[in-house]
């Protein structure tokens, strides 16, 4: 008997669709500003529709109960906005030439306008969470929007790395992406369902590990043409990720020596990245992120237990389906 396929992201949205909608209508608003390059860049930025999942989990939690809030179309687009800032700042600091399959905003005008372009859409965000009157969702966010910040500089300094822990790669997935997976959730209730925060809060949380666990994991083994960034990039860049976490003590002399002469190298040619993403493979690192993937996708599931089951929730479990599972 075959398997059902999962449903799409597409397919997940379509509780708050209408919202959603409303939602990117909202989040163009809130980035025109009374400066031409400004504008440029913001329309360059949003000129292709992203995956909304952070806002999708927002208006998600908000439905949990069946008690909606229209505030929560304008928390849902300042999430994304704040999503974006990161991206922005992400590839700059990486000097990644695409996104999405499209040229960064630092490889299409310059690493000082996407800085600066970062953190325009970061005090955009804060500046309109702070003119809901909501105190609440003001220090949920720039709780994260501090977490994240951290995750930067703990992506920059993690670079060569080789000796970077398992515990310290953690730090890193909570800072980076969990945080504002965690407070969309959570932000989401609390224009919602308040009981709901903390079980919510605590889905983002882990779903957020488990989801950039699996995006390490897609560098390693989806092409290029399918994620529209080069294959192998974490490698290329020295960034250690659990797969070379895990599998560095198992590697023998050879593949250990392989691994120590790529992060030597400024610019590892595809052949040297290629035959340490295939150790890496071998030696079972691949396997361990998963089931390391897995284990956050099965806490990220149980939270939800502490809330009635309906409709949304069951789609939220899907949710957590359909990150284990994603190929970009």
């Amino acid at each position: 008997m075959l398997e059902a396929a999962l449903p799409t992201l597409e397919v997940l949205r379509l509780p708050v669709q209408d919202r959603l909608e409303r939602m990117e209508t909202t989040l163009r608003g809130l980035v025109t500003a009374d400066f031409g390059p400004i504008n440029e860049v913001s329309e360059y930025l949003f000129s292709v529709r992203g995956k909304y999942l952070r806002p999708t989990l927002l208006l998600l939690a908000n439905e949990v109960g069946g008690q909606p809030d229209e505030r929560a179309v304008r928390m849902a687009a300042i999430v994304e906005l704040m999503h974006v800032a990161t991206l922005v700042h992400d590839d700059s600091v990486d000097h990644s030439p695409k996104r999405r399959g499209m040229p960064t905003v630092n490889a299409v005008w310059t690493h000082q306008v996407a800085v600066i372009m970062g953190d325009y859409l970061y005090s955009r965000a804060l500046l309109e969470v702070t003119r809901t009157g909501n105190s609440e969702a003001v220090g949920i966010l720039a709780a994260a929007s501090n977490r994240m910040s951290i995750g930067e500089m703990r992506q920059l300094a993690a670079y060569d790395a080789l000796t970077t822990s398992e515990e310290d790669y953690y730090s890193l997935c909570d800072c980076k992406t969990a945080s504002l997976m965690s407070a969309a959730c959570e932000i989401g209730a609390l224009v919602g369902r308040p009981e709901y925060r903390v079980p919510l809060a605590a889905y983002g949380q882990d779903l957020g590990m488990a989801f950039q666990i699996i995006d390490d994991l897609i560098d390693y083994t989806v092409s290029t043409d399918i994620t529209g960034k080069p294959a192998g990039l974490d490698l290329k860049e020295h960034k250690v990720t659990l797969p070379l976490i895990a599998a560095l003590p198992k590697m023998d002399a050879s593949a250990r020596s392989a691994v120590d002469d790529l992060f030597a190298d400024p610019e590892p040619s595809d052949d040297r990245v290629r035959a340490v993403g295939d150790a890496v493979r071998d030696v079972g690192g691949l396997d361990y992120a998963r089931d390391k993937a897995a284990g956050f996708a099965r806490s990220a599931g149980a939270h939800l237990d502490a809330i009635p089951e309906d409709p949304i929730v069951r789609v939220l479990r899907l949710i957590v389906d359909f990150v284990l599972e994603r190929q970009r």
